[in-house]
């Protein structure tokens, strides 16, 4: 089993190198494949940008194989070279931009398929803002103003991005359309990281994390941990 890595936007500068370089060290080191999903900024024709500016980030920390690989809807998402390419990555990161039709892409995909066997193979899946969200059991369509079903590789949870700008307005309303599921705000240049989520995560970057639970708010900082689920802290019996 790999990591999990969800940032809450402004992925590619600044404090994010910590999380990155520490990413980077937990799929293998400098010379592992890295493979970025632009599909996020298609819908305004961006992400042939976004891709070179994550290719462009992860060089500069030192990454020696990194490429942004077409997919940028539901049908290239079940291109064999595609998959292939998703397949021997040890480290996936998904960009931000539009998180339905992100989900929408991915979802039943062959590429989905890929990149849970590589997460099963040890690689690190990592996202950002609409990256983010939809690897959760639920995410906010702003779009539509709605909630939709996320890819679940997070369950019993949903992201707000951009926590420190607007997503923290976000939290009222999600409270109570998902009064059982865990709502984590991500700060830009802020990420948390997990082998497991139910196991301990690892706040890196400029911000904080926030969790909101049915109970409380709390807030976790650079370099401190946290429990997506309060039954999480307690010993098995």
């Amino acid at each position: 089993m790999g990591f999990i890595l969800l940032a809450g936007g402004a992925e590619f500068g600044g404090q994010m190198a910590a999380a990155d370089r520490q990413a980077i060290a937990l799929a293998g080191g400098a010379d592992v494949p890295i493979r970025i999903i632009p599909a996020a900024a298609a819908p305004d024709n961006n992400h042939r940008q976004a891709g070179q500016n994550g290719v462009n980030w992860f060089r500069n920390l030192g990454a020696a194989d990194v490429a942004a690989v077409p997919l940028i809807d539901r049908s290239s998402a079940d291109d064999p070279g595609v998959v292939r390419e998703l397949a021997r990555a040890g480290l996936i990161y998904l960009l931000g931009g539009f998180p339905r039709h992100l989900g929408q892409s991915l979802g039943g995909s062959r590429s989905w398929q890929s990149i849970l066997s590589a997460l099963g193979s040890g690689a690190v899946i990592a996202g950002s803002s609409a990256g983010a969200m939809v690897l959760c059991e639920f995410y906010f369509d702003p779009a539509g103003s709605r909630v939709e079903k996320g890819l679940n590789l997070v369950p019993g949870a949903c992201i707000l991005p951009h926590h420190n700008t607007f997503g923290r307005t976000w939290a009222p309303q999600l409270k109570k359309q998902l009064s059982l599921t865990i709502l984590l705000g991500i700060d830009e240049q802020t990420a948390c990281i997990a082998a497991d989520p139910a196991k301990r995560w690892r706040v890196y970057g400029q911000g904080q994390v926030t969790r909101y639970s049915k109970d409380c708010t709390e807030e976790f900082g650079p370099t401190e941990t946290f429990f997506l689920f309060q039954a999480d802290r307690q010993p098995p019996p």
